[in-house]
């Protein structure tokens, strides 16, 4: 499968997930760092996703401000 057809067939999410998967494997067989320290850094990453998740305003919605 060609890597154009292979981004055809994909969704936008699947693509994503598969060019991460390729990238870490790449880097942890290339000695960058090992799969032990790319788990620890995403788990990190998401961490401070989800903090800023809980900091931010949620958006208001049309419906939300007609009632205000």
């Amino acid at each position: 499968m060609s890597y154009e057809e292979a981004m055809r067939l994909a969704s936008r999410d699947e693509a994503f997930k598969a060019t991460i998967y390729a990238m870490n494997t790449l880097l942890i067989h290339k000695g960058i760092y090992t799969q032990g320290e790319f788990q620890e850094l995403f788990a990190e990453w998401v961490r401070k996703e989800e903090r800023k998740k809980q900091r931010s305003p949620q958006p208001v919605t049309r419906s939300e401000s007609a009632l205000a």
